[in-house]
């Protein structure tokens, strides 16, 4: 019996470069995803923040639930850096997570780099045209 089409939450189970960025989306681990992502040790997942001009701390609850296993998220803020609200950066300091805002192409090279090295990174990356 036919069941139709399901859709999931967007969910890569591994941690995997990104290969490109652009055209609102990501390419990663011979993939695409449109949208943003949020880049854990649990996966990659597909990621739409509630207002990605003003980040909360509860944008990153599956980020927060993954602190012990994280020690520097990157933000990608979109074409432009913004920082990050005040009460986001004390919830992420409270988590023992030091946090980077910066452009996403930045925040793609540099966590490429670091996922290179194996280190402890996240990365929430908001996608561009």
């Amino acid at each position: 019996m036919a069941t139709g089409i399901v859709i999931r939450e967007a969910h890569f189970p591994g941690r995997a470069p990104i290969e490109a960025y652009g055209n609102g989306g990501f390419r990663f681990a011979d993939m695409s995803h449109r949208g943003s992502l949020l880049c854990l040790p649990s996966g990659i997942h597909g990621w739409e923040p509630a207002d990605p001009l003003a980040l909360t701390a509860a944008d990153f609850g599956l980020l927060l639930a993954e602190a012990g296993k994280v020690e520097i998220l990157l933000v990608g803020t979109g074409k432009d850096l913004r920082p990050l609200p005040a009460a986001l950066r004390a919830a992420l300091k409270a988590a023992g997570i030091a946090s980077n805002p910066m452009s996403t192409g930045a925040a793609v090279r540099t966590y490429n780099v670091l996922l290179a090295e194996d280190r402890a990174v996240a990365a929430a990356l908001i996608a561009v045209d």
